[in-house]
């Protein structure tokens, strides 16, 4: 269903997304610094694949998430300032950021809403979002009476059917699946049969685990999921 969006494009980007990569520069789950900044616009273009250089020293590059290594690191890293200064440049004032928690990566960035960029609009539904009369796949489950929100991997292997069995993480990758995952939302509110097979399909695929729940502890550091957290710091959410 969903097509290849820079084959129809029409005019400026007005959606973009953004993905931080993290390393670890401690072993409690608040530890971290930023490692790596992608951009891709509304026709799934990448325009900003950024490696940045801690000025901490890291402790882990948690590797098997992030795809980042020491060597990567020492080679193409630049300073945080000198990345998000690119990143400005490159995003237009009047952008809507998409994205799986964009606040966080907003947050870690030190973007403000209104001068870098116009809003954002939360894939998960977990935080203020473009419309606050809906949440993008968040879906009635009437088995437990509740919401369910998915993870980024749960939607892109449910909707999109991506194969993520040997696939790392990286930014610019991440930041792709979240403008695709926006774009195919736009396709499904235009046919109320698909946006109910979609949310059938997000309902009865089989769980798709977070790194964090697999990996309470990555080399050491806590990786902070609530129900196995190995440093005892505080959740703030």
């Amino acid at each position: 269903m969903a097509q290849n969006a820079a084959m129809y494009q029409v005019g400026p980007a007005a959606y973009y997304s953004i993905d931080v990569e993290c390393v670890a520069t401690g072993t409690d789950h608040h530890s971290r610094a930023v490692g790596q900044i992608a951009l891709v616009d509304q026709y799934e273009q990448v325009i900003l694949d950024i490696v940045v250089k801690p000025d901490k020293p890291v402790v882990s590059y948690l590797t098997a998430l992030t795809g980042l290594t020491q060597d990567i690191i020492e080679s193409k890293g630049v300073a945080l300032a000198n990345a998000v200064q690119q990143l400005r440049s490159c995003l237009p004032a009047d952008a809507v950021l998409v994205g799986q928690n964009i606040l966080q990566d907003v947050q870690w960035l030190g973007l403000k809403e209104g001068t870098d960029f116009k809003s954002c609009l939360d894939l998960a539904g977990l935080y203020r979002v473009w419309n606050s009369s809906y949440r993008l796949y968040r879906v009635w489950n009437p088995r437990y009476s509740s919401y369910s929100v998915f993870s980024q991997d749960h939607l892109v292997k449910a909707l999109l059917g991506w194969d993520l069995e040997n696939s790392q993480h990286n930014a610019a990758l991440d930041a792709l699946k979240s403008i695709k995952l926006f774009n195919l939302y736009q396709q499904l509110q235009r046919d109320e049969q698909a946006w109910q097979q979609a949310q059938e399909r997000m309902l009865n695929a089989p769980p798709t685990l977070s790194f964090a729940r697999t990996n309470p502890s990555y080399e050491g550091v806590c990786m902070g999921n609530r129900k196995t957290c190995t440093c005892g710091a505080a959740f703030f959410s």
